[in-house]
């Protein structure tokens, strides 16, 4: 069994050591400087082309763009130090770097939202010509590369809170240039210059609705709560009907990072010892079943045995 299981006292610590899941890690790197610098195009191309064609949307959507750079490096920065070792004082490494960076990149998002908002309505306000055919030949641009950098990322979304986000980011921001080039074609189609402003409103909308849930996930595990995909109960009961185990008790569940959860708890097992091999053999079942690669067991023949604080 390739797993390090350390027993201090009745504890017992256990990570495996060929479960890393460096997918994201290994990857990150190249992948996020790539979409940096695809992004950065997007944005001189349509800031250009929004000042150029006198479009608020196309401008707001170079606004929100320049955000996602902000957050890909926020996002690429903490996947990179996620991968370096544990030392010193910070005993669990950097992996917590990934849950600031997404609660961050979602504050960024909303405070840009606000400002998109404020232009939205000044425009609305004070009607202006919009160059509809230079809108939708910029947008056009930012639809190929917003889609290719999305598809960048939709290799380890499912078990990554920053993949995830980016990956949302790009497939957002592709479906936000679509609607600008909509926007300009009705423009083009009716001379109704107000729909320029409308939808650059839209777009705030998009953008807080995808962001929210985003950045209420981020600030849960920085509160260390258990991620949303954890299945608490399930694991309750799964170390409650191990052998000879007859209580669970100050169970805690929580996330090192946004690709992993650690866990610890005090098992009441009366007819037994705390055995290495049921430790170990518990952690590594933990591992399998539920994710869980950082486990702490504690095993007591009496409920407070060894445990100051029951």
């Amino acid at each position: 069994m390739n797993a390090h299981d350390h027993d201090h006292g009745g504890h017992d610590h256990h990570h495996g050591g060929h479960h890393h899941h460096r997918g994201p890690v290994a990857l990150g790197d190249r992948r996020y400087l790539i979409a940096i610098g695809l992004s950065l195009t997007i944005v001189a191309v349509e800031t250009i082309g929004g000042f150029l064609a006198n479009s608020t949307a196309l401008v707001a959507d170079a606004g929100h763009v320049l955000s996602d750079v902000l957050g890909l490096a926020l996002a690429g920065g903490a996947t990179w130090l996620a991968a370096r070792p544990a030392r010193g004082r910070r005993t669990y490494g950097f992996g917590k770097a990934t849950v600031l960076a997404a609660l961050a990149n979602g504050v960024v998002l909303i405070f840009v939202s606000g400002g998109i908002a404020l232009e939205a309505v000044n425009r609305l306000m004070r009607p202006e010509g919009v160059g509809s055919l230079l809108v939708m030949a910029t947008a056009g641009v930012g639809v190929v590369v917003n889609s290719i950098t999305a598809l960048m990322f939709s290799r380890g979304r499912e078990r990554d809170l920053n993949v995830r986000g980016v990956f949302l980011h790009m497939a957002g921001d592709a479906g936000i240039s679509l609607g600008v080039i909509a926007a300009a074609v009705a423009i083009l189609l009716t001379g109704w210059t107000w729909i320029d402003p409308v939808v650059s409103l839209a777009i705030v909308a998009f953008i807080v609705w995808g962001t929210w849930g985003l950045l209420r996930e981020a600030a849960d595990l920085a509160l260390d709560a258990a991620p949303a995909d954890a299945d608490l109960e399930s694991i309750h009961d799964f170390l409650s009907r191990s052998a000879g185990v007859t209580e669970v008790h100050d169970l805690h569940l929580w996330a090192m990072s946004t690709t992993e959860m650690a866990l610890t708890a005090h098992l009441v097992r009366p007819e037994h010892d705390g055995g290495d091999a049921f430790r170990a053999d518990l952690a590594e079942e933990l591992e399998h079943r539920f994710g869980v690669r950082h486990a702490t067991l504690q095993i007591e023949q009496a409920r407070g045995e060894h445990c100051p604080v029951c």
